[in-house]
């Protein structure tokens, strides 16, 4: 198995800015969000709905409705470019062949009237110039990657014929048609059971070792970036609230919100019966935004600096663990 060596930066988002402007106002959906991603890495993006994991997404492959959406600031460099000054022709190059997106349902992203086969074949023949029988190969091949049996026989099925986890793996031999940099695969493992996204997720671990991409995993379950994600990024109301590795975070996390996410999730380790804990109150309205930390309303540790200014990510005991949470000390218990 090839080993790589993280060096080689592939995203580096700086201080990215996307808003939608509704009749009803003005929705704050991404508020400056900055972290980088290199080579062959993978991340977790996690937060509830809402949190403006899937806009920050969609704002990196430029697929954000225009209007009411609009990309206010920023820089999203991928491969030294930045994506945000590009033609909308280069950036038609860059989607699918160099940065590929797995979406919730794989209904929405088939076409029910075209057999899966031609679907694939399409991709490869507009990215890479393909001829059909060349074309036709490769799809069998990527089916087959991905764990579908009979692969060529299937081609010529329709997506009504899959079931839920198998339209989801046709999905994911689409986005890998091109040999994509990056893959961001946003939650595509809600709508199936739990078995089955186990395996999806497994699938896209040993592609991933396999194909040397970088991935990045959009979801709302802490549990599953534990399986596949070394960094993780946390975001609440359009802000990333806690940042660094994987191992860390859960060891040792440091904002209240994160903790509530954890405390969320069922664990094997605590003894039958115990409770778990569920962040009280809702995610935050984002067309009005309060004048300090976005999760004072739900927050147990919240004092009265936290409603006068947003917090800026700072860093921890953790090296390259950082926290947006003036009190974040005194939730890791150093501070009474």
């Amino acid at each position: 198995m090839a080993t790589y060596h993280h060096s080689t930066t592939l995203l580096d988002i700086k201080n990215l800015v996307t808003r939608f402007y509704t009749e009803d106002g003005v929705v704050h959906a991404v508020n400056g969000v900055s972290y980088i991603l290199e080579e062959g890495e993978t991340i977790g993006i996690v937060g509830e709905s809402g949190c403006g994991k899937s806009v920050h997404a969609l704002s990196i492959m430029r697929l954000i409705p225009e209007p009411p959406g609009k990309i206010e600031s920023g820089e999203i460099k991928f491969d030294g470019r930045d994506l945000l000054k590009v033609s909308e022709a280069e950036m038609r190059e860059v989607r699918g062949a160099e940065i590929a997106m797995v979406f919730q349902d794989p209904m929405t992203s088939l076409n029910p009237v075209f057999t899966v086969g031609f679907q694939i074949m399409e991709a490869l023949k507009l990215h890479l110039r393909m001829d059909d029988k060349t074309a036709r190969d490769r799809a069998a091949e990527l089916l087959k990657m991905v764990g579908i049996p009979e692969a060529r026989q299937r081609l010529d099925d329709y997506p009504h014929q899959f079931s839920g986890g198998m339209r989801q793996r046709a999905m994911l031999a689409m986005a890998l048609s091109c040999n994509p940099k990056l893959l961001i695969a946003d939650e595509p493992t809600t709508a199936l059971d739990v078995t089955i996204q186990a395996q999806i997720v497994d699938l896209t671990k040993r592609l991933q070792e396999r194909l040397g991409m970088a991935v990045m995993w959009i979801t709302h379950d802490l549990g599953v970036v534990a399986g596949i994600a070394r960094k993780v990024n946390v975001m609440y109301a359009g802000y990333i609230v806690e940042q660094g590795n994987v191992k860390d975070i859960y060891e040792r996390p440091r904002h209240p919100y994160t903790i509530g996410l954890l405390g969320s999730l069922p664990r094997l380790d605590e003894a039958p019966g115990t409770k778990l804990v569920s962040i009280p109150g809702l995610p935050p309205d984002l067309l009005t935004m309060p004048a300090g930390c976005p999760f004072t309303p739900r927050c147990a540790y919240a004092a009265d600096v936290c409603l006068e200014a947003v917090p800026s990510l700072e860093e921890t005991d953790d090296d390259n663990h950082v926290v947006a949470c003036f009190r974040w000390k005194h939730v890791a218990g150093r501070e009474k």
